[in-house]
C-alpha cells in the first residue's frame, strides 16, 4: 500500500476510506432505520393482499393500485380519483393563499423596529402551540349560525336565515390557511429580512417598473424562503384530514380520510398503504418540481 499524506498525517487509502465510512455510518444507520425501512415496509404492504376477514396476505398483487386508480370488480369509478385530485387541489390552493397572505405579513414584520420583530413572530406562531382539534373547534364556534360572521353572510343573502357557515368548502379553506400560515410566514420572513435593498435601488435607477423590480430584485432574492415555505405548506396539507372532517361535515373526503378509514374501520391495510404511497410520491414530485423551479430562477454566472 502506497502511503499518502492527508491533512498533515501519513496514512493509506484504505484507512482514509475506512475513516470516512465511520463518519457517515451513523447517518446511514439513522436513515435506514427511521426512513428507508418504514418506507420499504409501506411499499411492500401496498402490494400485498387483504385477507378474507381482514389482515394481510403476503402475495404480490396490483389490485390495490388498480383500485386507487379507479378500477375495481364493478368496473371504473371516479370516486378514488376525485379524492386524490381533491387532496392535491386543496393543498395547492392552500399553499397559494398562504403565500399571498404570508408575503405581505413577512414584509410588514421585517419593516418594524428590531425590538418588536421577535414579539410579532411569536404572535404568528402562538396559534400553532394550541392543539389542532381545539383550533378547529374554535372555527366551528366562530362560523356558527349565531355568530357575527354568519349574521353578515345572512344579511347579504349568502346563506339562509339561521344557517351556519360550516360545513362548507370555504370553511375548510379558512381552517387550512389558518393552520398552515405560520409555516409560510417564517421562511419568507427569513428571506425578506436579508434582502439586499441596494439591488432594488439599482433596478429602479435602471427605470425598471414595479413588476420587474419585484420579479428580478425582490422575488429572486426571496426564492430560497419561497421554496422552503412552499414545501412546509404543501406537503403537510396533502395529508391533512382533521380540518376537512370537522369543517367539511365529513363530506369533504381527502387522502388522509381514506387512509384513516382503511387502517381503521375498513381494516384494509394494503389499500391504506397504497394511498399512503400516493402521498409519498406526490411529495417527491412536488420537491422535484420546486428544485427545477429554483434552479431556473437562480442567477447564472
Amino acid at each position: 500500500m502506497t502511503p499518502i499524506i492527508h491533512d498533515g498525517y501519513l496514512t493509506t487509502k484504505p484507512r482514509l476510506y475506512g475513516r470516512g465510512l465511520l463518519l457517515v455510518l451513523g447517518a446511514f444507520l439513522w436513515m435506514g432505520i427511521f426512513l428507508f425501512a418504514p418506507l420499504g415496509g409501506l411499499a411492500g404492504l401496498a402490494f400485498a393482499d387483504r385477507g378474507e376477514y381482514g389482515g394481510v396476505v403476503w402475495t404480490f398483487t396490483w389490485a390495490n393500485l388498480e383500485r386507487l386508480a379507479g378500477w375495481d370488480e364493478f368496473g371504473f369509478s371516479w370516486n378514488h380519483v376525485q379524492i386524490l385530485w381533491r387532496s392535491v387541489w386543496l393543498a395547492t390552493v392552500t399553499t397559494l393563499l398562504c403565500l399571498l397572505l404570508g408575503f405581505p405579513m413577512a414584509f410588514w414584520i421585517a419593516s418594524k423596529p428590531a425590538r418588536w420583530r421577535p414579539l410579532l413572530l411569536a404572535l404568528v406562531m402562538v396559534p400553532s402551540c394550541v392543539n389542532l382539534v381545539i383550533r378547529t373547534y374554535a372555527w366551528q364556534q366562530f362560523l356558527g349560525a349565531q355568530m357575527p360572521a354568519a349574521w353578515v353572510a345572512q344579511s347579504l343573502g349568502l346563506v339562509p336565515e339561521g344557517v351556519a357557515l360550516y360545513p362548507t368548502v370555504t370553511a375548510v379553506y379558512l381552517g387550512m390557511v389558518s393552520c398552515m400560515l405560520p409555516f409560510t410566514v417564517l421562511p419568507l420572513y427569513t428571506s425578506v429580512e436579508r434582502l439586499d435593498w441596494s439591488l432594488v435601488e439599482a433596478a429602479r435607477d435602471l427605470h425598471a417598473g414595479r413588476l420587474r423590480t419585484f420579479r428580478h430584485a425582490i422575488l429572486a432574492q426571496c426564492m430560497p424562503g419561497l421554496i422552503a415555505a412552499t414545501i412546509l405548506t404543501f406537503i403537510p396539507s396533502l395529508g391533512m384530514f382533521v380540518i376537512s372532517d370537522m369543517l367539511g361535515g365529513a363530506k369533504f373526503l381527502l387522502v388522509g380520510n381514506l387512509i384513516q378509514q382503511q387502517f381503521g374501520s375498513m381494516n384494509n391495510w394494503p389499500f391504506g398503504a397504497i394511498a399512503g404511497m400516493f402521498l409519498v410520491i406526490a411529495s417527491l414530485i412536488a420537491l422535484w418540481g420546486l428544485r427545477v423551479v429554483s434552479e431556473r430562477a437562480a442567477p447564472r454566472r
